[in-house]
């Protein structure tokens, strides 16, 4: 029985979707990875999506700026 190839939920640049999943980056899988591999340090997470975010940004230069925050960083902030 062949072996599956498992496929990380990155992004591919510079289309900016998800390598396994095909939807655009951070997909759920994405972010439920990113939330607990940053679990102890929010202030970093939000640093790292702010970087990618603008990394983002030079590539989709179609897409409205807000709508790439709230791709990005909106989902990451702390809970209240």
């Amino acid at each position: 029985m062949p072996r599956r190839r498992h496929r990380d939920h990155l992004p591919t640049r510079p289309t900016w979707r998800c390598a396994a999943c095909g939807i655009a980056w951070p997909c759920s899988a994405a972010k439920l990875r990113l939330l607990g591999e940053y679990r102890n340090d929010r202030i970093a997470l939000t640093v790292y999506l702010a970087t990618v975010q603008a990394e983002a940004g030079e590539q989709l230069t179609d897409l409205d700026p807000a709508r790439l925050t709230e791709r990005f960083l909106s989902w990451a902030r702390a809970r209240g």
